[in-house]
Order: C-alpha cells, then structure tokens, then sequence
C-alpha cells in the first residue's frame, strides 16, 4: 500500500448539544453532533412502548380484533 493514501487517525473529542462529551478515533479532531446516545430517546427508554401499544392497537381496530 502506498504511503500517500494512508489516513492518520487522532484523538477526536465529540460534543453533543446536550452538554455530553466523549472521545473517538478520526480524521478530524473536533466534531459537533445534535444528538447523542444518552439524549437519544430510544437509548434512554423515551420511546419504544408507546409507539409500539399504538400499532397493535390500531392493527385490531383495522381488524375488527378484540382483547
């Protein structure tokens, strides 16, 4: 492989607009996200039941389903 096309990766520090921060690998040393795993509403237990109570609900009322 030649020399030229080689990437250096650095110590990236990542900063979310929650306030988090934490450290990767990368070709840039700093990066601004929106969103990280611990704002992300599936990661923090936000979401997931009620969207999914809504579909079977909905699914036995297209139906005609009863409990």
């Amino acid at each position: 492989m030649k020399k030229e096309n080689t990437v250096n990766y650095v110590d990236t520090n990542v900063k979310c607009s929650c306030g988090s921060e934490f450290e990767v690998k990368s070709i840039k040393e700093d990066l601004q996200v929106e969103i990280c795993s611990k704002c992300h509403p599936f990661y923090t237990g936000q979401q997931g039941k009620n969207k999914k109570t809504g579909n079977v609900e909905k699914f036995n009322r297209k139906y005609g389903l009863k409990k």
